[in-house]
């Protein structure tokens, strides 16, 4: 599964195979439905299905483009460049006002209000009010517990993986009916024009 990518970088990149012999993740089956499960820095099955030890995927007939995390942060978490910019600069400096990072980044301080505003919303940073000396409050952000965070943006791509699963096993489910239905077809070229938007 393969898809075109806009950034060139990643375009070139080659494809790569999921190898359970060196993966720091394993990819887990039940041996009697269709039950997967993805388990990230484990040896062992994570669960069981059917009062049975789930059993290690090992030979996938599957390719996929190698993930860079500037893509993983966009897809899952909408955090393109000036996001990851703007989070990194807290995670290193902070705590900043939104000002302060404006100015060390060189963006346009609605644009870091609105990234540092979402960065809070995510989890992945926090904000809290400063006194000034001259009178008034100003919000500073700041970076939150790393294993916190490590936390955090892992529950988060795990949601939306789910999300991704769910979309390929709905189309999945859909073609199944189209064939079952139309006995005597071929799927069209382009599958999804077939169907109308709902």
């Amino acid at each position: 599964m393969t898809t075109d990518e806009t950034d060139g970088s990643m375009a070139d990149r080659e494809e790569i195979n999921y190898d359970p012999a060196s993966s720091r993740y394993h990819v887990y089956e039940c041996p009697d439905c269709d039950n997967v499960v993805l388990a990230l820095g484990r040896d062992e099955p994570p669960m069981s299905c059917h009062g049975e030890s789930m059993v290690r995927v090992t030979d996938p007939d599957i390719t996929v483009k190698p993930p860079d995390v500037k893509q993983v942060l966009l897809q899952a978490f909408g955090l393109p460049k000036a996001g990851l910019d703007i989070c990194l600069c807290v995670i290193g400096e902070g705590p900043l006002s939104a000002n302060e990072v404006a100015e060390t980044l060189g963006y346009d301080r609605s644009t870091v209000t609105r990234y540092l505003n979402k960065l809070v919303d995510l989890g992945l940073l926090r904000r809290s009010e400063l006194n000034r000396e001259g009178g008034g409050v100003v919000n500073v952000y700041h970076s939150i517990d790393l294993e916190r965070m490590r936390r955090e943006t892992l529950i988060g791509f795990y949601v939306w993986a789910g999300e991704a699963a769910a979309l390929i096993e709905d189309a999945n489910i859909t073609k199944q009916e189209y064939l079952d239905e139309n006995p005597n077809r071929e799927l069209p070229d382009i599958f999804w024009e077939a169907f109308p938007d709902d």
